[in-house]
């Protein structure tokens, strides 16, 4: 008898405020509300997720004193009326890896320990169905699946351009981009493993900035999973055109 299949779900850390994106516009809002092509950020970032099957539910982990997210609820109830049900929330932490553990303990009692686990970013609205569906293809390759497949994967691409080390703002080195990546979201991994590296990374006092590099302090590595490069993150108010523009060339939402 074959085993079931490990469900998946997503958390979606949105409770940072996004202190290199000028917000003035936004009269205090954070960057994952700002306006785009008739939306909000965040509601984009939640897009591919809403609709892919393979994915149970999705918690959103929220600043303590967000008043943005019932207008969201409202309209995804809207456009996505059905699929809005997978959504859940829960309060954050004052950085993205307290806001991931925050939204994995809100899966307690939901997700069993080897279920797959998604993490995306908020405010990163470009993600392709196709790049979300191959990245739960991998860990979805059956009993053939190499180790690193079988610890988790992360969307990344490779980086092209030429890279500088930088002194006191000079470029005093170039380094060598062999086997360098760029890592993108949603990175995905094992509940309980993931909770471990992250439980650990925080009872320790450590800084990780994605979920990767804390299973990679546990000795699990990750397989990469080609994505397209323009699954962008919005960090400055200058990238929302350039979201606006990648938005409107692709037709996956």
């Amino acid at each position: 008898m074959s085993s079931p299949a490990r469900r998946v779900w997503a958390v979606v850390p949105a409770a940072g405020r996004g202190a290199r994106f000028d917000s003035a516009q936004l009269a205090g809002a954070p960057k994952q509300y700002a306006p785009l092509l008739g939306a909000t950020v965040i509601e984009w970032s939640l897009a591919a997720l809403l609709l892919e099957p393979r994915v149970q539910g999705i918690v959103i982990a929220l600043s303590p004193d967000d008043r943005h997210w019932p207008d969201v609820v409202k309209s995804l109830a809207r456009s996505k009326p059905s699929a809005s049900a997978k959504l859940q929330t829960t309060l954050g932490g004052t950085s993205r890896q307290d806001s991931v553990v925050a939204g994995l303990k809100a899966l307690d009692g939901q997700a069993a320990a080897d279920d797959w686990v998604l993490v995306h970013d908020a405010a990163r609205p470009c993600l392709t169905s196709v790049d979300l569906a191959a990245l739960i293809d991998a860990v979805e390759a059956g009993p053939n699946a190499s180790l690193e497949t079988t610890n988790g994967a992360l969307l990344a691409c490779p980086v092209v351009d030429t890279v500088k080390r930088e002194r006191g703002g000079i470029a005093v080195d170039t380094v060598d981009r062999d086997g360098l990546w760029r890592a993108l979201t949603p990175q995905m991994f094992g509940f309980a493993r993931l909770k471990q590296a992250l439980d650990d990374v925080i009872r320790l006092g450590l800084a990780v900035t994605d979920e990767a590099q804390a299973m990679e302090r546990l000795g699990l590595p990750a397989k990469l999973v080609r994505g397209s490069p323009f699954n962008i993150k919005v960090t400055r108010a200058e990238d929302l055109p350039m979201a606006e523009a990648i938005l409107k060339s692709t037709e996956t939402h």
